[in-house]
This record gives structure tokens, sequence and C-alpha cells, in this order.
């Protein structure tokens, strides 16, 4: 299903991540927007792979899974409406660092990284607005990161106690 321009830009305007955004700014993401839907259990980037679109979860959920020496596959992080994934896409070679797959039916509106660079290169404004949203994701992301390794290395995750002893 196509969906046109003001949709689109309804839609953004519904999200968290581009809360308060200003009309100018935000016309000109929905022109550079597009509406993805995934299946139950598809994948929508791999770990170590190419992606090139920043994706801000519309419906569903999506698993963040890393592969782990000595563990195979294990799922690091779940996000729901209104988070963002793929960020790398906005450094501009796009290596993903895990694998995306959706958990349910999951809707997400995407953009091109490069697209999204040229709309911050235009109005600056934009694109600080922009990448303090992105660094403020990366920030929750990393104290996250930092509570599962503090668990992971725990003394009672260390001997295998499951009882705190």
């Amino acid at each position: 299903m196509d969906f046109d321009r003001e949709t689109i830009k309804s839609m953004l305007r519904e999200q968290r991540f581009w809360a308060d955004v200003p009309e100018p700014d935000l016309d000109a993401l929905a022109a550079v927007s597009t509406v993805r839907d995934f299946a139950a259990g598809s994948t929508i980037f791999r770990e170590g792979g190419e992606n090139h679109f920043l994706y801000v979860l519309q419906h569903g959920h999506v698993g963040l899974d890393m592969n782990v020496a000595g563990r195979g596959r294990v799922r690091i992080l779940s996000l729901g409406p209104g988070e963002m994934l793929a960020w790398s896409a906005l450094l501009g070679d796009g290596q993903m660092t895990a694998t995306a797959t959706a958990l349910e039916e999951t809707q997400v509106i995407s953009a091109a990284g490069k697209h999204l660079v040229e709309l911050c290169n235009a109005s600056h404004e934009f694109g600080y607005q922009l990448m303090t949203r992105v660094a403020d994701v990366l920030a929750k992301r990393l104290v996250a990161t930092r509570l599962q390794l503090l668990d992971l290395f725990s003394p009672s995750a260390m001997s295998g106690s499951t009882d705190g002893s």
C-alpha cells in the first residue's frame, strides 16, 4: 500500500521520536520517507550487513539480536512503537551491529540515511534536532547495555546461583 506525503506527515507527527519537529522540517522529512510493512518473523536487517535506512516503528515490535561467541544469537533489546532503529544508516556505511527481526506484524516509517543527511545539511536546526534525538536514544541504550553487563558479570551470575547466595 502506498502512502501519500500528507499521510506520512501525519504518521510522523504521531511518533514520539519526531515530536516537536517544526512543520517545514516535518514536511521535508515526509517527502523522503516511506512506510514499510514486515511480517512477523521477517528480518529487517542482518548483523554485519548493510542497511541504508533509518527506521522508526509505527506499529509492532522488533527484536535486536547479536551473535555472541560461545552463546550464539542473543536478544539484546526489544523495541516498540515510536522507537528508532538502524541509526548506522546516518553514518554513511550502514554497517549493522545487530540483526533486527519483526516479532509481530510491524510497520515502520523509513528514510534513507543519505536523504536525512541532505536534510541536515539544508537545515542545521533539523540536523541538530535529529542528532540530539539519535544521541538520546544511543545514550539510553548504552545505559541499558551497561546494566545488562553488570547483571551478566554479577557474583550470582558468575557462580551460577539463582537464589542470590
